[in-house]
């Protein structure tokens, strides 16, 4: 717990004091354990029930769909209903029944970190030409390659041996078909972590001595503590990355976990141009005398995001109730705006009511408490959210008892300011993870 919520329950103003309800069901949102392979051990003994596991680029794809053929949701499991991660409660005797090991939710996606590794090959004309494979010379490969880093690199690369040290990129449309492989694979998996980043650099190259300070517990392609270059990817090389995955997401009808830093508007943007045509029409107050009441809803979206069987119902009932959902569309049926660190202000434009998808906003103390700034911003933040939109996530690299303290802590916070007792937050949260996950 941070120091500035350690103060917040010592003058009595918090619940941080009262017990953690760890039997309703805990959800992390937003994490990458597949960075430590290692810590999935600790997925029998955790408390939170369902893990959102994250992938971001070419070494970890496989490593989230083996965790998740072991641990994942079935699909007779369902989020609240799920007795894991935490033992229900015996109510005649307030004994602890039942706990299994924690699962997890699979996410695949490319992370716009590592969106210079791939090339968009449908492009009219792709920064990367691949040589003819009849062709053995090797350096018209590497020319190639370094071509591509010239163009979706800024500033242009001109050292040699950084260039030569980044991987031959991969064409964009084989990731695109390898994801979707993935997504028909586990159903209830998400497309993420993509998104946009205007501040992120690559990290220098390894130098030879390097080899030796390496931590082999961690799964290859991070910045393992290197030094940051200058270089940044090109904002539009960004986009294209995105809007691939976008429009397979929209396709497969999948929720995405979207990352922006410092780049809040053209990130919105990018999105918008994915559901432009299909926005929500907003009735006018004549319109909706004209029509039934309790029409409303129905008349602005002939098949939203809303269809689906609620989990908490079982049986005949919720048989009756499910449809397919719609898919073929060019954006998300859901988006999670995932450490969202803009502010109440830019908030207010995906929550307007023509956005076709249904957005929610998850919140981490490793994100959002990081800076000052942060802390600043994000009660006015928590407060502009919607209680049925808003999760809570970790988003640490390890799974263990460290990122369950964090998550734990932002549970208490985001009820601390939405005025919940822990056990109404953390019914809602639930509630609104479950709607993430299955619509």
């Amino acid at each position: 717990m941070c120091q500035q919520h350690q103060d917040q329950a010592q003058d009595g103003r918090s619940h941080y004091r009262d017990p953690f309800p760890w039997h309703l069901g805990a959800f992390d949102a937003h994490c990458h354990p597949t960075d430590t392979m290692a810590s999935i051990a600790s997925l029998a003994t955790l408390n939170a029930r369902v893990l959102a596991i994250m992938a971001t680029r070419s070494q970890d794809q496989h490593l989230i769909a083996k965790v998740a053929t072991e641990h994942g949701i079935s699909d007779s499991d369902s989020p609240l209903n799920y007795q894991g991660g935490s033992a229900s409660v015996d109510p005649a005797s307030a004994a602890p029944v039942g706990k299994k090991a924690c699962k997890v939710v699979p996410a695949f996606g490319w992370h716009p970190w590592f969106s210079y590794q791939l090339y968009d090959d449908t492009a009219s004309n792709p920064t990367y030409k691949a040589p003819n494979p009849e062709n053995s010379d090797t350096s018209a490969a590497e020319d190639a390659k370094i071509a591509h880093y010239k163009v979706v690199l800024s500033p242009t690369p001109k050292e040699p041996s950084f260039l030569s040290s980044l991987p031959p990129p991969t064409p964009l449309s084989s990731f695109i078909a390898s994801t979707r492989e993935y997504l028909l694979a586990f159903p209830h998996a998400l497309v993420g972590e993509i998104g946009l980043d205007k501040g992120f650099r690559l990290p220098q190259q390894w130098l030879p001595d390097d080899a030796s300070c390496r931590d082999e517990g961690l799964t290859p392609g991070g910045r393992e503590g290197r030094l940051l270059s200058r270089y940044r990817v090109q904002m539009q090389h960004q986009q294209a990355v995105l809007q691939a995955q976008l429009r397979l997401a929209g396709e497969t009808g999948r929720a995405v976990s979207v990352h922006g830093v410092q780049a809040h508007g053209v990130l919105y943007d990018t999105m918008a141009a994915c559901w432009k045509g299909h926005e929500r029409k907003i009735l006018s107050r004549r319109e909706k005398k004209r029509i039934a009441p309790g029409a409303e809803e129905s008349s602005s979206s002939d098949d939203d995001d809303d269809s689906g069987t609620n989990e908490l119902e079982t049986g005949a009932a919720a048989k009756s109730k499910k449809k397919k959902p719609a898919l073929g569309k060019p954006f998300p049926p859901r988006i999670c705006l995932h450490s969202y660190s803009g502010s109440a202000d830019t908030l207010k434009q995906w929550f307007h009511p023509a956005v076709p998808s249904k957005i929610f906003a998850s919140f981490s103390t490793a994100v959002n408490l990081g800076t000052d700034g942060g802390r600043a911003k994000l009660e006015g933040v928590v407060r502009a959210v919607p209680d049925d939109r808003i999760l809570v996530e970790s988003d640490l690299h390890m799974a263990g008892d460290e990122a369950e303290a964090v998550l734990e802590d932002m549970y208490r916070l985001v009820c601390e300011i939405k005025g919940w007792d822990l056990e109404q937050g953390v019914g809602t949260i639930g509630k609104n993870f479950q709607e993430f996950v299955y619509g």
